[in-house]
């Protein structure tokens, strides 16, 4: 047997130290249930703790003071499914900074200061089924291609934000999508919300709380309705307005049509010159032959 138990001893002691350092990879302030989970809930943390285990695969640091995440934070922790950063002081998210993880299920971004979610933001995050960016009220624009690589996104919560308006494109990229909220925003009826008034109506079935939940500011008098109260003939005036884009084309389109104008006069012009040079040429010849 002491042979045997001799063989064993360096085994022993590889899986001893291994287990030891897993348990002093957990950060001073935080709690780790198992080798997977890391919880911070609550810390008064200014920023994100050290170490965190490479093989994390739930982080929690919500009700905390962080104010910034790293840009390379993610690209690590490559098992990450569940991240929790609800109810910090996050005021943006660099581009790229979410997109570096491919497991990433859950993400809580609620109840921070965000102001923006630029195009490139979250990337190819495939796995992403669940995104809550709610609570946050200086938060009013959203990159046209910021979600565009969501592509299993199924819930997406941002009620109780400061969206005045929205780029229905950002919803149409979501392929996936099956519950979103938007109640809780100064939304303005205006002509830049036809389009998103339109595509809700057609899509009222993923909102959970209804199109009576969503209020809008009327454009005259500011009072606020229901959505439910409205439909497609009271943005009728909106049909024969162009949007900014569509200006910048017709502007654009007549500025190339004044240009090819000037040029075809100008050659038209000048090919008149030469003609009348030409054929004052040839009666001069014609007059001295006579003589």
């Amino acid at each position: 047997m002491l042979p045997c138990i001799n063989w064993l001893q360096p085994f022993l002691a590889l899986i001893s130290s291994t287990l030891l350092a897993r348990g002093h990879n957990c950060p001073s302030s935080c709690m780790c249930p198992d080798h997977h989970t890391v919880d911070c809930t609550g810390q008064g943390l200014t920023k994100v703790p050290e170490p965190i285990p490479l093989d994390v695969r739930r982080l929690m640091l919500s009700n905390n003071w962080i104010s910034w995440i790293p840009s390379d934070f993610l690209v690590l922790y490559s098992d990450l499914v569940y991240l929790d950063l609800r109810n910090n002081t996050l005021s943006q998210l660099e581009p790229g900074t979410l997109s570096t993880t491919s497991r990433l299920v859950y993400l809580d971004l609620g109840s921070n200061n965000l102001t923006e979610i630029p195009s490139g933001t979250f990337g190819e995050s495939r796995s992403l089924i669940k995104l809550r960016m709610g609570n946050n009220p200086y938060l009013s624009m959203i990159g046209r291609d910021a979600l565009k690589g969501l592509t299993s996104l199924r819930d997406l919560e941002l009620e109780g934000d400061g969206f005045t308006e929205l780029d229905v494109t950002v919803l149409e990229s979501l392929t996936s999508l099956r519950m979103l909220r938007l109640e809780g925003n100064p939304w303005i009826c205006n002509c830049h919300f036809a389009n998103l008034f339109m595509w809700l109506t057609e899509n009222s079935n993923k909102l959970p709380k209804g199109m009576e939940a969503i209020e809008c500011s009327l454009p005259l008098d500011g009072g606020r309705v229901p959505l439910s109260f409205l439909s497609e003939d009271s943005f009728r005036e909106c049909r024969g307005i162009l949007s900014l884009t569509d200006i910048l084309i017709v502007i654009f389109s007549g500025i190339c049509v004044s240009v090819a104008a000037i040029i075809a006069s100008f050659f038209l012009a000048s090919t008149v010159h030469c003609f009348q040079r030409l054929s004052k040429g040839g009666k001069g010849d014609d007059e001295e032959g006579n003589d």
